[in-house]
């Protein structure tokens, strides 16, 4: 959202590389000597878990010793989370996050760890925006018309969610019932490619999704995408507008991924895979694919990795206060 964003970039600017002192040392000259695990708390297939894949493989390269993907999905992403949490601080266990990772803190009224005390940020790795399309059915083109519609029919239209709680429904909440006062029905499925599938076949009116589970849907015209939520157009769709340009501002959300460690792992391999993912999201073949993903890098620090989670947790949270989401 805007705030973590505006910290992010912030955060590039004024943050230098950490000192020697603060490192921690010896381990970085040994590490990694073993495999190391990357946790991805996603099915495979995921978004996440592509990136994870990509991010473990470079890194294989990078350091001529293996990083392998484990997929450990279920409950919003919180099993694989806890697994982490209670994996030695070694380096050895690392973990791929989105931003449901901040999100599942906030709604749920307990997760098996502190999203903040439990873990070590490591980097950010790449972002989509998130999209807000239509059934091509809808008598809407644009993003006023589509409010206009719902103002005059309350209860009338749904829209379709990866499910109860997860950022996707916040943002609708946000967008549609805390912006606009709007009356429109969630239809919660599980995971992001039953609610496309839904919407594609007018089931359900409207998603608010990210841009990499609908692009093609969108150039084959079985979606009709209104806008994008970020703070400035797709390359992917250069045609549509931003949510700000089609009339409703401060309303950024983007799916981004990082990388966690178990909260104790030394600065030093913290460090170290800080430099070598941002060495990865810099490589012009990585670029390319996330490219064609509908991702975009964003490497940085540790500390701006924390800072922008931290900011999310803030966006996010207020939020789920106002729309009183909870899931007990």
């Amino acid at each position: 959202m805007k705030t973590a964003l505006s910290l992010f970039m912030l955060g590039l600017l004024s943050l230098g590389p950490m000192s020697a002192a603060a490192q921690q040392p010896a381990e970085s000259a040994i590490y990694p000597a073993r495999p190391v695990k990357v946790i991805v708390p996603y099915s495979p297939g995921a978004a996440a878990d592509i990136i994870g894949r990509i991010v473990a493989q470079k890194l294989s390269e990078l350091t001529h010793t293996q990083f392998y993907v484990e997929n450990l999905p279920g409950a919003g992403g919180t099993i694989g989370a806890g697994t982490v949490a209670r994996a030695p601080a070694d380096g050895y266990t690392i973990l791929l996050i989105n931003q449901d990772f901040v999100v599942q803190s906030l709604v749920k009224s307990k997760v098996p760890y502190d999203a903040f005390k439990s873990f070590t940020p490591v980097a950010l790795v790449a972002a989509a925006p998130e999209t807000i399309s239509v059934n091509p059915s809808l008598p809407a083109t644009n993003m006023k018309e589509l409010i206009a519609l719902l103002k005059a029919n309350p209860g009338k239209y749904s829209y379709a969610s990866p499910g109860y709680g997860t950022s996707p429904h916040i943002a609708v909440e946000r967008l549609f019932k805390l912006t606009y006062g709007l009356d429109v029905i969630q239809v919660p499925f599980q995971g992001g490619g039953d609610a496309v599938a839904s919407t594609i076949a007018g089931q359900t009116q409207i998603i608010h999704i990210t841009l990499p589970l609908v692009a093609q849907h969108i150039k084959a015209g079985t979606l009709r995408c209104l806008a994008v939520a970020d703070k400035k157009r797709s390359q992917e769709l250069p045609d549509v507008p931003t949510l700000e340009e089609a009339g409703t501002p401060n309303h950024e959300v983007r799916y981004w991924t990082g990388v966690l460690a178990p909260a104790g792992t030394p600065d030093d391999i913290v460090e170290l895979l800080s430099r070598q993912i941002a060495k990865i999201v810099s490589l012009p073949e990585v670029k390319e694919r996330l490219a064609t993903l509908g991702f975009s890098p964003l490497a940085g620090t540790s500390q701006q990795a924390a800072a922008y989670i931290k900011a999310e947790s803030a966006e996010w949270g207020r939020v789920v206060r106002e729309a009183n989401i909870k899931i007990d």
